[in-house]
């Protein structure tokens, strides 16, 4: 039997996949959960698309232990994963993980967060031999787990869709880009 924190949390993800993102570019689905991690497990991935081609995509993953852990503030963990397509002069900018970090953090601070914890790595890519046409990439990875304090977990998926958005250079939700302006060049 489900514990019923737990059920809530699935009947959470369940809303957000099967109603609206919030953003016409957002698409979220379900995804297999890793099943070592907690006694129980749920996922969701997204992507945020433009022109049909995806600039940014994520999984976000909740974790439950009625014990609790001695590393978590409470039952359940979120553990969040983000990529994006980021332009090369804004993936030199030695500021862009701290800037992104803050994106989670302001993200988070509705919902409610203890023990957040994680990273931001730069990418460069580069082709070589028979790939020695297609152009270099640039992108931004996140890697973040965080304690929820309350029990409604809405709001951790509202601030990662939101921080999946940002990573991909759309303008935080309800702020309306000036038109021409879409936080990308080259597109």
């Amino acid at each position: 039997m489900t514990p019923a924190p737990f059920q809530h949390a699935l009947d959470t993800l369940r809303s957000a996949v099967e109603g609206d993102p919030g953003r016409p570019e957002l698409e979220l689905e379900d995804m297999p959960a890793p099943q070592r991690l907690a006694p129980y497990s749920a996922a969701i991935s997204g992507s945020v698309y433009r022109d049909d081609h995806e600039i940014a995509m994520g999984r976000l993953i909740i974790l439950y232990d009625p014990e609790g852990r001695g590393d978590w503030a409470g039952e359940f963990r979120v553990v969040a994963y983000i990529r994006a397509d980021l332009e090369p002069e804004i993936a030199a900018d030695e500021l862009i993980g701290s800037v992104a970090w803050s994106w989670l953090l302001e993200a988070l601070e509705a919902a409610g967060y203890a023990k957040v914890s994680g990273t931001i790595t730069r990418a460069v890519s580069e082709s070589f031999g028979d790939k020695a046409d297609d152009p270099s990439t640039t992108e931004l990875e996140l890697r973040a787990s965080w304690s929820p304090t309350g029990e409604d977990l809405s709001g951790h998926v509202t601030a990662w869709c939101e921080v999946m958005c940002m990573a991909a250079g759309l303008p935080p939700s309800g702020v309306t880009a000036l038109p021409g302006l879409t936080g990308r060049t080259g597109d």
